[in-house]
């Protein structure tokens, strides 16, 4: 999905503090307005429509890991616009989450607090990227999965899938 830094030049009707400035109370306070906004490191990304390939990817996420962790009735999956604030880190809007049910009580208030893996899927190297928990707001370095490599998240150790299975017979795959 594409990103975009949002300047006082080039978007004027979001209002906050300069970039580098914002936090995760300005991001709270943002209008519901339709678009996705994120914080990264003090700045705002607001987030255009996601490609077709790219709902692709998160379909096949449902498939291979949301409902299989339904199915065992260990987790529940949400998929974008959701808000997840991790101790430390800035609140993002992950496209596809999912919460153990021995979790759930991290589920409150219209937002998730907490996650303790996430992984980041390059559509452009047909790659994965799964980073795991080591301290509070600090991950370790990622493991990278590619091509016919099997992915299993330490959180759901029952479900696996193929990583080329999140890229197979898509229709359209532009980026």
């Amino acid at each position: 999905m594409k990103s975009f830094i949002i300047s006082p030049e080039t978007d004027p009707a979001v209002e906050g503090p300069r970039q580098g400035e914002w936090t995760y109370a300005d991001w709270e306070n943002l209008l519901d307005d339709g678009n996705r906004y994120e914080i990264i490191d003090g700045y705002i990304y607001m987030t255009i429509a996601p490609s077709n390939f790219h709902q692709w990817i998160i379909s096949r996420l449902m498939k291979h890991v949301g409902f299989p962790a339904e199915d065992q009735e260990s987790a529940y999956f949400f998929v974008a616009p959701i808000g997840v604030l991790m101790p430390g880190c800035d609140p993002v809007q992950p496209d596809f989450l999912i919460v153990l049910k021995e979790n759930e009580v991290i589920i409150h208030d219209g937002r998730i607090r907490g996650v303790p893996e996430y992984a980041v899927i390059d559509p452009h190297e047909r790659k994965l990227r799964l980073y795991a928990l080591e301290d509070v707001g600090a991950y370790a370095e990622p493991r990278a999965f590619v091509g016919d490599e099997r992915v299993k998240f330490a959180c759901l150790p029952s479900i696996e899938f193929c990583l080329s299975t999140l890229f197979e017979n898509a229709p359209d795959t532009t980026v």
